[in-house]
């Protein structure tokens, strides 16, 4: 790749901003002229979040630096450091990741902050700086283009860089009531219906309680407290994140859905997990992550638009699941302007084949009126999978 030069930035005193705390000798260590080269030193800047706050920002200016030194303490390689240099800029250096990957880590630790304080964790893409020189007077860096990184990133992995690391740490959980969950995924294959073409894989999941090894409903799981949901929903990601690292394929998958729920996406703290993993599971893939919304029946139209506008930085394409029962015309038509690129559903496991055909009529015409993509899950067979295409299904996944 034939990096482009992006247009110099800098952080200068003339603003105040380097003057604003006494550094003393704390710059010294990410002046080192050989970490500066090798491009292992970056600026973020919470500049968006000082604009969106505006007088509200001395208020809050405290908590905002105590929340990203947490946040940079807890997620940076061992060998990792930083140090705030202005009310609004942290250095940040990571002797272990190449350039590309380091960049790619600060881009996502800002998308997280942004999103955190500001839900919009898009404008980081234009506050990451690599830093070329620092003095105690300025510091001068060029601006990181997110595509430039993706694609740089990709190539040191290709070039021998470690994987990202799937966290498992997600399950199992004591839930609010007192069980203990295990969340397990399998990664069921997907097809593009017009030439049967499998597009990469979805992330089936489920949740048992140990010790009995009841295995919780989509019902059930609803009913359960935010907090468990959350807890489910990144056990999920994490679980399947382990299974498509055991893919045994020399070939990166095409793509892979990722369900979450919109209960997790709907609070700060859940979209930045959800989102840190769905960064996660981009660099695994070829085409880029779907990421599939369920338990959106009943949520105002207005949330979800919300809701959908905030991960999609994220991911290649969002779309939303329906139940089986949930898919009515009136239902369906209210998701219209949702911002969603699909919807999937779950076909009923034990109708008749008259009833079963009778179902994917008219849920799928009931779902073209709305979006482009409709995707269904546990057809029973091939020639029920071309039936639903002669319908206008567009992806299947077949009963495992």
């Amino acid at each position: 790749m034939t990096e482009k030069e992006p247009a110099p930035d800098s952080r200068e005193s003339a603003d105040g901003r380097l003057t604003s705390i006494d550094l003393g000798s704390a710059l010294d260590p990410f002046a080192d002229a050989g970490l500066l080269a090798a491009g292992k030193v970056n600026l973020i800047a919470l500049d968006a979040i000082a604009e969106r706050l505006g007088a509200r920002w001395t208020l809050r200016r405290d908590q905002i630096h105590e929340h990203v030194d947490r946040t940079l303490l807890r997620r940076l390689q061992s060998s990792g450091y930083h140090v705030r240099v202005s009310e609004t800029d942290f250095l940040i250096c990571q002797p272990e990741l190449g350039r590309f990957s380091g960049q790619a880590a600060c881009l996502q630790l800002l998308r997280e902050i942004l999103t955190y304080f500001i839900g919009d964790g898009a404008q980081a893409d234009h506050s990451v700086l690599q830093v070329t020189e620092v003095s105690a007077t300025a510091i001068q860096g060029l601006r990181v283009r997110a595509s430039e990184v993706d694609e740089g990133e990709r190539m040191e992995r290709e070039a021998g860089a470690p994987a990202p690391r799937a966290i498992d740490r997600w399950t199992p959980f004591v839930a609010a009531d007192g069980r203990e969950l295990s969340v397990t995924c399998d990664l069921a294959p997907v097809f593009e219906l017009r030439s049967f073409g499998r597009i990469g894989y979805r992330m089936a999941r489920r949740v048992r309680v140990v010790g009995s090894g009841e295995v919780l409903t989509a019902g059930m799981v609803r009913a359960l407290p935010p907090g468990d949901i959350l807890r489910i929903d990144l056990a999920t990601v994490a679980h399947g994140i382990n299974r498509l690292l055991a893919v045994d394929s020399d070939a990166r998958q095409p793509s892979l859905i990722v369900p979450v729920s919109f209960t997790s996406l709907s609070s700060q703290r859940g979209r930045a997990e959800i989102a840190r993993l769905l960064t996660d599971v981009r660099a695994l893939v070829e085409r880029g992550v779907i990421c599939q919304i369920g338990d959106i029946e009943g949520v105002p139209e207005c949330s979800l638009i919300q809701v959908v506008a905030l991960i999609r930085p994220y991911c290649l394409l969002v779309v939303g699941h329906l139940d089986a029962g949930a898919t009515a015309a009136a239902t369906v038509r209210r998701l219209k302007r949702s911002g969603l690129k699909g919807l999937s559903v779950d076909c009923p496991p034990s109708l008749s084949e008259a009833a079963l055909l009778r179902w994917m009529t008219t849920t799928i015409q009931a779902v073209r009126q709305v979006v482009r993509s409709t995707l269904l899950y546990g057809v029973s067979s091939p020639r029920h999978a071309a039936f639903a295409a002669q319908l206008g299904a567009t992806h299947a996944s077949l009963v495992q």
